[in-house]
């Protein structure tokens, strides 16, 4: 980490600072993370869905796998299962990814790169440490954001897309203090190259040590930072945070994120994720990997699952074959 950087911040475009008038967002609400084990038992850092925090529309869930250095053949993923109702998105800091799915979408993503799956309907999809990383061991660190559909785009047909890092749209603070790589959404009249059903901003900010980074929000949209590495403060009040933390911020035109003076983290830097979006604001029901409006729906997904009437796994991946072959 940091998956992309620019030998010289200050020839990128910037963000502009808040007008003096801007409403500064205030800080709601600190989760910290809490873990558990996922797929074939893999840790996760998980600020929400969870007790301190049961829901972040639009968002359903917040996943941090890593940062890890597996040793030979201890990478694990997550093997064939169902989703849908919702857009799974994942970002690779560190270490590769492959993803296939029973829609004919799949790849492999690596530092600084980004894929998107829309379930919807309904997919089955697997995503799993690259082969050459499960022999030989290594530095793996990603990010894993599971964005709700609202009602009438639950069932839309499912696709996939991956954004390589030279894709992400790179911008700096207003000072140059801080590096921003946008992957969604519009912030600050700059936009990021992700599609997205729900309307959201999702960007990767690296903030030197002391720096600020202050950036115009959307003020229709909900708004988040969850550290990845490092230890600064929240918004104008400074309401610290640290590692594995997330900061949830009130209504207003405009975020800020302090870095400490020192930041004992690989990149030098205060690493966090900024993340919200217009909130939907219907019913949620989650039954694992189908999130839906009611229960009845929910039944009828494990029914059609059941059935055969998400996809079947491609005959390729049935057979299985030994690592190394």
């Amino acid at each position: 980490m940091p998956a992309i950087t620019v030998d010289n911040i200050l020839v990128l475009p910037r963000l502009p600072r808040p007008a003096e008038p801007a409403r500064q967002r205030p800080v709601r609400t600190v989760t910290t993370a809490h873990r558990q084990r996922e797929g074939a038992g893999f840790e996760v850092r998980r600020p929400f869905p969870s007790v301190d925090l049961r829901s972040a529309d639009p968002f359903i869930l917040l996943d941090q796998m890593g940062p890890v250095a597996y040793e030979p053949y201890e990478a694990k993923g997550a093997p064939w299962h169902p989703h849908r109702g919702f857009e799974t998105v994942t970002y690779m800091l560190d270490g590769t990814m492959v993803h296939h799915d029973s829609n004919d979408g799949g790849g492999t993503i690596g530092p600084g790169d980004t894929q998107w799956m829309t379930a919807g309907s309904g997919i089955l999809h697997d995503e799993l440490p690259a082969e050459d990383l499960v022999i030989a061991g290594g530095e793996f660190h990603g990010i894993q954001l599971w964005v709700n559909l609202p009602r009438a785009q639950k069932m839309s047909a499912p696709r996939y897309q991956d954004l390589r890092a030279s894709e992400l749209t790179l911008v700096s603070s207003h000072d140059g203090g801080a590096l921003v790589r946008i992957i969604a959404g519009e912030l600050g009249g700059h936009d990021g190259p992700g599609s997205t059903h729900t309307p959201i901003v999702y960007a990767h900010a690296s903030i030197t040590p002391g720096g600020r980074l202050e950036t115009p929000w959307p003020q229709p949209y909900s708004a988040m930072v969850y550290v990845l590495s490092g230890s600064g403060t929240a918004g104008a009040e400074g309401v610290p945070i640290r590692e594995g933390q997330l900061a949830v911020f009130g209504p207003g035109e405009s975020i800020t994120v302090t870095a400490d003076e020192r930041q004992d983290t690989p990149s030098g830097a205060f690493e966090t994720l900024l993340l919200g979006g217009q909130p939907i604001r219907e019913p949620v029901v989650q039954y694992g990997p189908f999130v839906m409006n009611t229960r009845s729906e929910i039944v009828e997904a494990i029914e059609d699952f059941n059935a055969g009437r998400m996809g079947t796994i491609p005959a390729v991946h049935l057979s299985g074959k030994r690592l190394g072959e």
